[in-house]
């Protein structure tokens, strides 16, 4: 039997966690172990449960997805993955989200395939935005909003262990937003290896999943803006 997914679900509204209960539960590889209403419940209740994917309401009492999110991941190696939901498609959110160090940000709106496929996706740990989000996301970067004043200059790539030549590419293959599928296409190489130099990647230039990456691939001047949203446009 392969690896149960372990989902915690943290929302205010009672019929929106009965919802998605049993959406994920219906799936044989997926189990919620736990809920929350809140943000605060939430913290407490990981801290007892073994949860691998959490999904996060944004706007909750007492303490808000954004906040909870920051404080789980917050020097904790151990932490479970984060996916923010909200009802709302805002710069704000997906931006803060992204900040606190989700890994996955969609809207509730959503087709259950997409919200199975975002709890697989990043358990395997790569990060999931929203198809209508990515392109504001990457607009933002290039405007180095919401990542700080040093995002508008270029940085060197000066990596202890430096990239090798194909790790660039598949880099910068990452940072225009190609799958892995796509990268094994292109290149001509096995989902293995693939899999392996994503790893090396992500392992080089310390970037938690792949919107770090093109973070890094944009402020390192490895690929342009012009790069990143002409995929997307």
């Amino acid at each position: 039997m392969s690896e149960v997914i372990r989902v915690g679900l943290v929302d205010d509204q009672a019929l929106v966690r009965a919802g998605f209960g049993m959406v994920i539960n219906s799936q044989p590889d997926m189990e919620v172990v736990l809920e929350g209403g809140d943000g605060g419940e939430a913290l407490e209740q990981i801290r007892n449960t073994q949860v691998d994917v959490v999904l996060m309401d944004v706007q909750m009492p007492r303490l808000d997805g954004i906040e909870a999110t920051r404080r789980l991941l917050a020097g904790q190696a151990d932490a479970p993955k984060i996916v923010v939901l909200t009802t709302f498609d805002t710069d704000e959110y997906l931006l803060a989200a992204i900040s606190a160090g989700a890994s996955g940000f969609l809207l509730k709106d959503a087709r259950p395939e997409e919200l199975l496929a975002a709890i697989r996706t990043v358990f395997a740990g790569d990060a999931v935005i929203a198809p209508r989000s990515t392109r504001r996301l990457l607009t933002h970067v290039a405007a180095g909003v919401g990542a700080g004043p040093e995002a508008l200059t270029v940085e060197p790539a000066d990596l202890i262990d430096p990239l090798t030549p194909r790790e660039s590419e598949v880099l910068r293959a990452i940072a225009i937003g190609m799958t892995n599928g796509e990268i094994a296409a292109s290149f001509h190489l096995s989902p293995a290896t693939v899999k392996t130099h994503v790893g090396r990647v992500l392992t080089k230039t310390g970037s938690r999943d792949r919107v770090q990456v093109v973070l890094y691939a944009f402020r390192t001047g490895m690929v342009a803006i012009s790069d990143i949203l002409g995929r997307h446009g």
